[in-house]
Parts: structure tokens; sequence; C-alpha cells
């Protein structure tokens, strides 16, 4: 009986995983491409920001380049739907191409630091652009 409870919440959870919600675009709160680039961002930033490891920002840098290509091209919500934040999608996108680049041509550390703090900075402009309303955003 109890594998036939685990098995039961285990089918109830991917059930859940595996549905869809239906939001009118104009209804949504939820910006999946910033998601999406975030995820790249921290696995790429937080271990330099952390601990000044740049291996995984290296390793994923061809990654983080096609992700912020994906994140300027997305459509955007209504709230950031602007000259202002395409721009800067633009610049994140060039900028996250730079850094890759650099990685393939083994720049030194100090460049490569110094692009990826750049980088999510850049990034973090955005997410206030979606988050002005509701103070600083924290991660």
């Amino acid at each position: 009986m109890k594998y036939f409870n685990y098995a039961f919440l285990i089918g109830l959870i991917i059930l859940s995983a595996c549905s869809t919600r239906h939001k009118e675009p104009a209804d949504t709160d939820e910006w999946v491409a910033m998601d999406t680039f975030h995820m790249l961002m921290a696995e790429a930033f937080h271990p330099f920001k952390d601990s000044a490891n740049l291996e995984p920002a290296k390793a994923g840098a061809e990654e983080l380049a096609k992700g912020a290509a994906a994140f300027a091209s997305a459509e955007l919500p209504e709230k950031v739907n602007n000259d202002d934040v395409r721009k800067q999608l633009e610049d994140l996108r060039n900028s996250a191409r730079a850094f890759a680049d650099e990685v393939n041509q083994n720049a030194p550390d100090s460049v490569l630091s110094k692009d990826l703090e750049a980088l999510h900075e850049k990034f973090h402009h955005i997410t206030e652009a979606w988050h002005k309303e509701e103070g600083e955003h924290q991660h």
C-alpha cells in the first residue's frame, strides 16, 4: 500500500507538470524567455560571484550566447514591449556573443571576469524594467 501511495503521488506530480494552463497574453505575469535566460546566467555568473570560479561561465559561454539570442528574439510581454528594452536585449545578445568569442579565443581571465560582470549587469537592467513596479529584483 505504501508503494501505491508513492506511485499515485508521483503520477499526480507528473500529470500536473505535463498539463498546460491557458493564459491570455495580455494577462500574463510571466516572461518565460527572461526566466530561461536567467537560469543560464545564474549557472555562469554565481560560481564566479561566489568563489571567483570562471570555469562554469567558460564552459557555458556558447549556450549563454545562444540563450541571449533566443531571449532577444522572443516576443516581448506588453509591459516591456518598448524600444528601450528591445535595445537592451540586442546589447545583451551582442555582449553574450562577444563573451563566447573571447572564451573561444582564450582571452585572459581578467578580461573574461570584467565582461561577465558587465553581461550580468546588462541582464539585470532588463530584469529591472520587468520588475520596476515590484521593487528591486533579488536573487
